[in-house]
């Protein structure tokens, strides 16, 4: 199977919330519906706002050039990485990570606490906790891990 990385596109900007929210209902249990109504606005902004903020959106495509996941980078950062609970298990997370860390630089990401199964992941790709906070971003008590990627 191939996996196309590439920037994200105008046309990709409606389908990607869905894909989160998918995404977010199939790992992010601990979430209630206002909590994703509230974070799917927070992330449609984001999608909008992503030139002005410098926020580089990448998405991996399928063969036949549907985004099966994406990933969000700024500032050496990993702000997201969602993908399509059908395409999971499959290299999607792993391929748009290994592209945020070599293309994009990427050496930090956050983790919610209540989401073990996105810990294990970036622990296997060699990351490592460094922090913790017990809020969200947004201030939402949301626990996160600060994990930091291991020099190679």
């Amino acid at each position: 199977m191939s996996i196309a990385i590439d920037a994200s596109a105008p046309a990709d900007h409606p389908d990607m919330p869905r894909l989160w929210e998918r995404s977010a209902r199939a790992s992010h249990h601990f979430l209630g519906e206002d909590d994703i109504a509230e974070i799917r606005s927070e992330v449609i902004a984001a999608f909008e706002a992503a030139a002005f903020i410098g926020l580089a959106l990448r998405v991996a495509r399928n063969e036949e050039g549907c985004v099966a996941g994406f990933a969000g980078t700024m500032d050496g950062k990993l702000e997201m990485l969602f993908i399509d609970p059908a395409s999971r298990g499959r290299g999607w997370g792993r391929a748009l990570l290994e592209h945020a860390v070599d293309a994009l630089s990427a050496s930090r990401v956050d983790v919610n606490e209540d989401n073990p199964e996105a810990l294990a992941f970036y622990r296997r790709m060699g990351f490592e906790v460094r922090g913790r906070s017990a809020r969200d971003g947004a201030g939402r008590p949301f626990p996160l891990l600060q994990l930091e990627r291991r020099p190679r």
